[in-house]
């Protein structure tokens, strides 16, 4: 039996919600690389998911993908295009074994109608994510890509992170090191010296996909542009 984390979206439904939105859709599995749902096709479904972890991403004109966000156990995906009645504006992927229910959009828009508690809660959820990308934007304008990461780091940390008995947080999504390069439009060589030097200092540990922040304070003074030890990082 899988374990199932609730959050996000999810957890902020009452059981009848629950209840009705799971009598409305299909459940569905999706295993580590396979699309939720690709940039630019039709909006005829949203998705919630159950238990596993997402990115959402584009494409540039030349064929390179950027990382936009992560979805988790709880997070509500494609919602945004459905109620703006426009094509998908990015490829959903899974990044583990993931479970969800799938919601086709004329009954989500109908759950909706029947709950404006919900319609005001989606709506709140979109405002959220659209702060946080004009945050990241800002951060691109201002940092360095190893202050970007720094950044980056503490708030998967915040958001999705599980602390460890040892007093480290262990960030659940399994993010890999290209990924998080593309995340803080930066090098993967810029991600893996920033992490190399983090790991020697004690404020990280890293291993295949996974990262821990051991020292939280001293990783926020190199989001700040601080030095730390009297030595700084001087990267794109």
């Amino acid at each position: 039996m899988h374990e199932r984390i609730i959050g996000g979206f999810w957890k902020e439904l009452d059981e009848a919600e629950r209840g009705t939105l799971r009598d409305a859709a299909r459940p569905r599995t999706y295993a580590a690389g396979m699309h939720l749902c690709y940039e630019g096709d039709p909006s005829d479904h949203v998705i919630i998911i159950e238990n596993g972890w997402a990115k959402v991403t584009s494409t540039t004109e030349d064929g390179h993908e950027v990382v936009h966000a992560i979805r988790g156990p709880g997070d509500i995906v494609g919602e945004s295009a459905v109620l703006g009645h426009r094509p998908r504006s990015a490829t959903i992927t899974a990044l583990d074994s993931l479970r969800a229910l799938v919601l086709s959009a004329s009954r989500f828009t109908a759950f909706l109608d029947d709950h404006p508690r919900v319609w005001r809660m989606v709506s709140g959820t979109l405002v959220r994510r659209t702060d946080d990308d004009v945050r990241r934007l800002r951060a691109k304008a201002s940092a360095d890509g190893a202050q970007r990461l720094a950044m980056l780091l503490l708030d998967l940390a915040e958001q999705y992170g599980s602390t460890i008995p040892t007093g480290g947080v262990v960030i659940q999504p399994p993010l890999s090191q290209s990924e998080l390069a593309s995340w803080v439009d930066s090098s993967r060589e810029t991600v893996a010296r920033a992490l190399k030097i983090w790991r020697t200092r004690g404020l990280v540990g890293t291993a295949r996909r996974k990262i821990t922040v051991l020292d939280t304070d001293g990783l926020r003074s190199y989001a700040d542009g601080q030095q730390v030890n009297g030595h700084g990082l001087g990267d794109d």
